[in-house]
């Protein structure tokens, strides 16, 4: 089984920058997607960012160039830093799993962190 602790959401004014991490653990080797996800009230949880084992990534339109994921593979963490933030992107960010190649998509996540709090005014 994989663990993933998600860390580093807050409040920020609207142009700012955040970092979140997750410290995956357990049987990690096994791990070939991991992604963000992010869900705001009364809306479904999606997934804006993945990254695979060969460190391919793919974005969603609505942050592609101002959100990079990348990991750091000596101790299991992933990380999402987010710069240019809007209010729109106002949500709780969640680091999802999984032993496939898919992950982007709610059904392919097989692993799901805590959830960390962002909050973006302006």
């Amino acid at each position: 089984q994989v663990h993933l602790v998600e860390s580093g959401g807050g409040s920020v004014q609207a142009g700012g920058s955040l970092r979140l991490s997750c410290v995956a653990s357990g049987d990690t080797s096994s791990i070939h997607c991991m992604a963000w996800f992010r869900q705001a009230p009364g809306k479904q949880r999606e997934g804006i960012a993945k990254i695979i084992s060969d460190n391919s990534t793919l974005y969603d339109d609505s942050v592609a160039g101002r959100f990079t994921i990348y990991k750091h593979s000596a101790n299991n963490t992933l990380y999402l830093q987010m710069n240019s933030l809007k209010p729109d992107d106002t949500a709780v960010y969640y680091c999802a799993a999984s032993e496939t190649y898919s992950c982007r998509r709610r059904a392919f996540a097989q692993y799901w962190g805590q959830g960390t709090q962002v909050t973006v005014s302006s």
